[in-house]
């Protein structure tokens, strides 16, 4: 069981995200449309809602390999130059999410520190920031273990010919 959770754990948080928010915008929907009244949270809900889909969905796309890439020098190489240049461009993702988790860590504690609180709800609003970082931390997980597969031959697709 932990070992689905640890292989599956962004498949299961974008799907309860996307349900959640499913559902919520249907209840909005609802109330606006049958009572006149306005579900005002929803859309600070929904908001971040997407943001922390967008993260845990980049993350499972990273294990499977699969963003956005141009891949024209990357197909031309042989294998002897090709592994230089894929471990370079590993090295610079890792350090751009890194820096990236270090600036949303950063930003959350400025957020908490100053007192901010959401519009809607006006709860602190750096609970919604909290899970930025952990995104972008297990978003280099997950693109470690791909380039991990991948320099060990499991993902032959990403490999060149020889």
């Amino acid at each position: 069981m932990l070992h689905f959770l640890l292989r599956d754990a962004e498949k299961i948080i974008c799907a309860i995200l996307f349900l959640g928010m499913t559902l919520l915008g249907f209840a909005n929907v609802v109330v606006r449309y049958g009572t006149n009244l306005s579900f005002a949270a929803s859309e600070e809900l929904l908001v971040n809602g997407f943001l922390l889909l967008t993260i845990f969905g980049a993350a499972l796309a990273a294990r499977r390999g699969e963003h956005l890439a141009v891949t024209l020098v990357h197909d031309m190489l042989p294998r002897l130059l090709w592994v230089p240049v894929f471990l370079l461009s590993v090295l610079l993702s890792v350090g751009l999410l890194a820096l990236s988790a270090w600036f949303s860590w950063d930003a959350m504690m400025n957020i908490k520190r100053v007192g901010m609180r959401s519009y809607g709800l006006g709860i602190p609003a750096w609970y919604y920031q909290a899970a930025l970082p952990f995104g972008f931390g297990l978003i280099i997980l997950r693109y470690l273990q791909h380039a991990w597969d991948v320099l060990k031959g499991k993902d032959e697709e990403s490999m060149p010919d020889v």
